[in-house]
C-alpha cells in the first residue's frame, strides 16, 4: 500500500460516543486546546451527550439509533474520507486515550512505514493495564492473530489507532460491526497492509461504563474469534512483492 506523502496532513480524530456526557465535554475542550480536530459520532445516546457537544460547538454527527462501535466508527471513516482527510484517528470518548501520544501514533504513517498504527499499552506496560479478564482476552487475541498472520500485535483490542487514506477508504466501505478492533487488524494484514504498534499510556475510564461487561465476555470471545477465522479463510488480496 502506498505511503502518505503529504507533508502537512489533514488529521481528524473520530470519537464514537454512547452515553458519555460525564466525559465528552472536558475531553473535547482538551483536544481543542491542543489544536486537534475531532468529530463526535453520537451513537444514539439516551443521555445528554449531544447537548454537551452542542454547548461547546463541537463537530458532531448524531445517529438516529444505536449502531454499536463498528457502525459509529465506520460513519466517522466515511466522513473523514469524503472530506479529504489524510489521517483518521480513532479516539475513545471515555477519557482513556491520551492526546499527548497522537504525534507518536501518526509518526509511522507520516514516515510511510505503516498503514495502520495502533497505540499499545503493553509494549512498555505502563499506565492503566485494564482488568485481569480483559488482559487475558487481549493475550488470547494476540496469539490468534499471530497464528493466522505471523505478526505479533500486543494490544489487538486497542481502540486508539490511526490509519492513512488508503485504509480509511477500506474502512469506509467495510468495517466489522461488533468489537471490531481484532477483526479489522486481520483484514488489513490479509490485504497486504502494514500494521505497527507504538507504546502509549492509557488512563482508567473516568465515568460511565464499558460496552464489554463480564456476562458478555464469552459471547465476545466466540463471536470475534469466528469473525477473524472467517476473514482469514477468505484468502489473500494483492500483497506487496
Amino acid at each position: 500500500m502506498s505511503p502518505n506523502v503529504n507533508t502537512h496532513p489533514k488529521i481528524l480524530l473520530i470519537i464514537p460516543a454512547f452515553n458519555e456526557r460525564d466525559n465528552i465535554g472536558s475531553l473535547l475542550l482538551s483536544l481543542r486546546e491542543q489544536g486537534l480536530e475531532a468529530l463526535v459520532i453520537n451513537d444514539g445516546s439516551t443521555d445528554d451527550t449531544a447537548a454537551v457537544c452542542a454547548s461547546i460547538g463541537a463537530n458532531i454527527v448524531s445517529l438516529p439509533c444505536n449502531l454499536g462501535i463498528g457502525g459509529a466508527v465506520q460513519t466517522g471513516y466515511k466522513y473523514a474520507y469524503t472530506q479529504g482527510y489524510d489521517i483518521a484517528i480513532q479516539f475513545d470518548g471515555d477519557g482513556q486515550h491520551r492526546a499527548e501520544f497522537v504525534p507518536d501514533l501518526i509518526a509511522p504513517l507520516l514516515a510511510g512505514q505503516a498503514d495502520l498504527s495502533i497505540g499499545s499499552r503493553y509494549i512498555e506496560k505502563e499506565g492503566f493495564q485494564s482488568t485481569f479478564l480483559r488482559r487475558a482476552g487481549i493475550r488470547y487475541f494476540s496469539r490468534l492473530i499471530r497464528l493466522i498472520s505471523g505478526q505479533t500485535v500486543t494490544d489487538p483490542t486497542s481502540g486508539f489507532r490511526a490509519v492513512n487514506r488508503e485504509i480509511m477508504a477500506m474502512f469506509a466501505q467495510q468495517y466489522p460491526t461488533d468489537y471490531p478492533e481484532p477483526e479489522s487488524i486481520v483484514h488489513v494484514l490479509r490485504l497486504g497492509g502494514r500494521v505497527t504498534e507504538v507504546p502509549v499510556l492509557m488512563s482508567e475510564r473516568v465515568g460511565g461504563r464499558s460496552s464489554i461487561r463480564s456476562f458478555r465476555s464469552v459471547y465476545y470471545m466466540i463471536k470475534v474469534s469466528l469473525a477473524i477465522l472467517i476473514d482469514a479463510l477468505r484468502g489473500s488480496g494483492v500483497r506487496r512483492t
